[in-house]
């Protein structure tokens, strides 16, 4: 138990480190362009302290729930000083705005390969290539057939005395590759595996040895297995197993850097594909919450990734908790870019909307029509606001009441 708390407050400091990179990625750049930055604070509600240093007020917030970077004249409404103005961040060109607005996703990104690059060379990257394709119908050994009604027995691989030996026996070997069973092709370890646990007695095997094809008789035996489902029952067995492929990737300093590269590019793909299909998930959501089965790749809150978190440090697995760490540092990136406001995203959209159609009007021959009236985008954005709480009310209590687990 004091592992899983030890795991939960892990990796809830771990997100509330990441916001607050994330509005520093927004102050760094800010100020690196000259913009105002009057304060800087770590979490929301009354203040726990705050100290000035230059011209910006540093501080923490008693509730750790995110942070925010206050930059002088972000819009045009916002009301600024005689001192501000000419520092205001409007005033700034575009591409000097975009940067810093698109600065907490950058940072969120830069975390994110950070961490996978840290696994890549200490604990290593999971294995996307063998999860994604079938196991290949190659023997890795021989060993013997035998019941196994319990998990103990199954995690148990000694063979008993007098136990056959199909496979051994009818002279399969290590490296051979089974290209057909009772004259079924064979193409992946699945295949082997459902012809042979329907059979019963002498079964022909054609396997590949080398430049070789050859053509054995193995008597497989009927013998009581536990399934993944948790019911016993009898199975064909002929006693041998495949190459399984390492679950995680281990890579130098150097190797790791392409590694990790690659790897952050397939986790934007799935991340990009998760938010197409988040509307579509949100009915399974509120389904779980009244007593239906979760989807474990359904939403999930900070509060239902922290208790996955702390899950797996209460199993030892921190391959999960650092992979877990990593994903939510791409989905938040990705997520806080979307064109809508108040997410950063909706900002660089109305910048960049503010720039087209100047030049548009530009090449009519007309003046910059100046910064857009965001008192007219209130309405949006509220609706937005009052849709994205309740999302975040919804994920929240179906991680209270009804939360992802490990398998």
């Amino acid at each position: 138990m004091l592992a899983y708390i030890i795991g939960v407050v892990l990796f809830a400091l771990g997100i509330c480190i990441s916001v607050a990179l994330h509005e520093a990625g927004h102050m760094v750049t800010a100020k690196a362009f000259g913009m105002k930055v009057r304060r800087y604070f770590i979490g929301f509600g009354p203040t726990i302290f705050s100290f000035k240093r230059g011209e910006t007020e540093y501080g923490l917030k008693w509730i750790p729930l995110g942070g925010f970077c206050d930059i002088a004249g972000m819009t045009a409404l916002d009301e600024v000083t005689p001192e501000e103005a000419p520092r205001a961040m409007w005033r700034f060109k575009t591409w000097k705005r975009t940067v810093v607005m698109s600065a907490g996703s950058i940072t969120h990104f830069i975390l994110g390969f950070v961490v996978l690059y840290l696994m890549a060379i200490t604990m290593g990257l999971p294995n996307i290539a063998a999860a994604s394709e079938p196991l290949p119908p190659v023997i890795s050994s021989t060993s013997c057939a035998r019941p196994a009604t319990t998990t103990a027995q199954l995690n148990d691989l000694s063979c008993p005395p007098g136990a056959p030996t199909p496979a051994k026996t009818a002279g399969i070997m290590a490296g051979d590759k089974i290209v057909a069973v009772a004259g079924k092709p064979t193409p992946s370890w699945t295949d082997v595996l459902q012809v042979v646990q329907n059979a019963n007695g002498p079964t022909a095997i054609t396997v590949q040895r080398g430049n070789q094809t050859l053509n054995l008789q193995v008597n497989i035996p009927r013998v009581q297995r536990l399934g993944s489902d948790g019911t016993v029952r009898e199975v064909g067995m002929m006693g041998a197993s495949t190459v399984i492929p390492p679950a995680y990737l281990h890579y130098n300093g150097i190797t790791g850097i392409p590694a990790t590269f690659a790897f952050t590019g397939d986790m934007f793909a799935q991340t990009a594909e998760r938010l197409v299909q988040f509307p579509e998930r949100i009915p399974g959501v509120v389904n779980a919450i009244f007593g239906g089965e979760r989807d474990p790749n359904g939403p999930v809150s900070v509060v239902g990734a922290s208790r996955i978190g702390g899950e797996a440090v209460e199993r030892g697995v921190w391959e999960i908790f650092f992979f877990l760490l990593a994903s939510l540092n791409f989905f938040i990136g990705v997520f806080n870019l979307l064109p809508l406001l108040p997410l950063d995203g909706g900002h660089i959209a109305v910048v960049w909307y503010e720039k087209v159609r100047d030049w548009l009007r530009g090449l009519r021959g007309k003046a910059a029509g100046g910064p857009v009236d965001y008192t007219k985008l209130s309405a949006i954005t509220m609706v937005l606001v009052v849709i994205g709480g309740g999302i975040t009310l919804l994920t929240v209590t179906a991680d209270i009441v009804n939360p992802i687990r490990l398998q």
